[in-house]
């Protein structure tokens, strides 16, 4: 293995890491928005207000998203043991 073939690696992992994080991510933000928006408006600051539904909509996304991320994975995981074998020889 060479040293490019490892920071390839890496590069590659941490680009899956933060597109497979992406859904959930964006849809706590876009949830949060919304709860803050509605509590400005409403001038209601109960602070559990904020995190159930974020849960539950992270839950959700995940779900969704399920398949999609473990075939991006499983993806990824044979691209690496291929190349590993072809490296190796």
């Amino acid at each position: 293995m060479t040293p490019e073939f490892v920071v390839a690696t890496g590069r590659q992992a941490v680009e899956l890491v933060l597109m497979l994080a992406a859904p959930m991510l964006i849809c706590a933000l876009v949830v949060g928005l919304l709860i803050s928006v509605f509590q400005a408006a409403t001038q209601i600051n109960e602070q559990t207000m904020t995190f159930v539904p974020k849960i539950v909509a992270v839950l959700v996304s995940l779900i969704l998203f399920a398949p999609w991320m473990i075939q991006k994975m499983i993806s990824f995981t044979t691209g690496i043991l291929a190349s590993i074998a072809t490296v190796g020889t």
